[in-house]
């Protein structure tokens, strides 16, 4: 494979990906409600103005809809991955993942290439996302969310190969709203974006306790929460980039007519 080849490629699907987006303005004003009415109405209505520890044993103390922006932003990168899964069951369905597959490039390449454009989206989002956090006043600078990105760019890489993954395996447009219920959910609720570990520890449900500290959505969370004040969580880090290789093997593997479930993709 040529590097001219390569970057080309890279250029069309990606380029395709971000064409898409911006002829549909509204799916960005679309990706941005969810959050924030959870960050408006959630933390309104329950926690705000509550301090709330986030970083063990530092004992740093934050406002709770401080405390939530981490998982919100990582829930913007969760749905813009789920949203190009849907997409790429239904160019699998119109044919249009047969002609993308069948170009002269390995398939893995080429499966990168889509996974880099929904990754950038994601990235683009969340960041519309944090400056709405900011309107809304917020106590986080830009500095914090600068030195933040490059965490945020590597959970949207996590997230976009999941999405990738799950898309090996639903094979009609209809079975999506299924896995939006029986996948997405849990992963979000199961995780620390809306309440620390240890307070779910402390409640006394273990194997929610469990469930949740072995989340990945958890760990890109928590690796983004401890960026923003400068810091660094190895194991959260170690985790997202294990399963975004895993994630992304594993559509590599599906999407392999020889080896995975799309036999004629």
């Amino acid at each position: 494979m040529k590097t001219a080849h390569a970057l080309l490629a890279l250029r069309a699907i990606a380029g395709r990906e971000i064409h898409k987006f911006l002829r549909q303005p509204g799916r960005l004003i679309s990706s941005l409600v969810r959050p924030a009415l959870w960050l408006v109405v959630f933390a309104v209505g329950f926690h705000d103005g509550l301090g709330v520890a986030i970083l063990p044993p530092y004992d740093t103390h934050v406002e709770y809809r401080v405390y939530m922006v981490p998982g919100l932003a990582m829930m913007v990168c969760l749905f813009n991955g789920m949203q190009s899964s849907l997409a790429m069951v239904y160019d699998r369905e119109m044919g249009v993942m047969r002609l993308l597959l069948t170009a002269p490039l390995p398939r893995a390449y080429l499966l990168l290439c889509k996974l880099l454009g929904t990754s950038f989206l994601s990235v683009l989002q969340s960041t519309a996302f944090f400056v709405l956090a900011l309107l809304f006043g917020v106590d986080l600078s830009i500095w914090q969310i600068a030195i933040a990105m490059p965490i945020v760019a590597l959970g949207a890489l996590m997230l976009a190969a999941f999405g990738l993954m799950l898309s090996v395996y639903i094979k009609q447009l209809e079975n999506f709203a299924g896995t939006m219920n029986f996948v997405i959910f849990p992963m979000f609720f199961l995780s620390t974006a809306l309440y620390p570990l240890r307070k779910i520890e402390e409640s006394g449900a273990q194997w929610i306790y469990a469930l949740t500290r072995f989340n990945p959505f958890t760990h890109a969370i928590e690796a983004l929460r401890f960026s923003l004040y400068g810091q660094i969580e190895p194991t959260s880090l170690a985790v997202v980039a294990a399963s975004t290789v895993v994630f992304y093997l594993i559509a590599a593997v599906g999407y392999d007519p020889q080896r995975g479930l799309i036999k004629s993709a």
